[in-house]
């Protein structure tokens, strides 16, 4: 008696893909409901609300613009004024308004202590919102820029 191996067909093989059919199907339903349940989010609440003239949202912020020239000369909203006489009208802005924003621009070519100066004259009269106002550099392009990186 011999023994042999009897020769066995291969069963069927399990399916590796996903059957995208019930996904598909599920993804229909949900973008239905959410088709349909969209509107009902939205806030149907009719409210009259009360007017007030405390806080207007159209309200413009409140500045003064402090330019010091190449010579050092300051000016105080484009009139040419001395570092005392800026420093009462700086005084007399923040009695007005204490939230006034200073904004700042001075030549490129100026010294640091004079902006300072300026800048303290500001925060003694109690304006202690200071903004620089810089011009903005021209783009560079991505080829020139890696060529000037250190």
């Amino acid at each position: 008696m011999s023994f042999g191996r009897l020769e066995r067909s291969q069963g069927p093989q399990p399916m590796s893909e996903i059957n995208m059919t019930p996904l598909v199907d599920v993804m229909l339903v949900l973008v239905a409901i959410f088709i349909i349940t969209a509107p009902l989010l939205a806030s149907s609440i009719k409210l009259d609300l009360p007017k007030t003239e405390a806080a207007q949202p159209g309200d413009a912020p409140k500045f003064v613009t402090v330019v010091v020239d190449r010579a050092g000369q300051a000016f105080l909203n484009d009139q040419p004024v001395a570092q005392p006489e800026l420093t009462a009208k700086l005084l007399q802005t923040a009695k007005v308004n204490p939230d006034t924003e200073v904004q700042l621009r001075a030549d490129a070519a100026v010294p640091y202590g004079r902006i300072v100066e300026v800048m303290g004259a500001a925060q003694k009269a109690g304006l202690n919102r200071i903004g620089f106002v810089a011009d903005p550099t021209a783009p560079v392009a991505p080829a020139a820029a890696a060529l000037r990186k250190p």
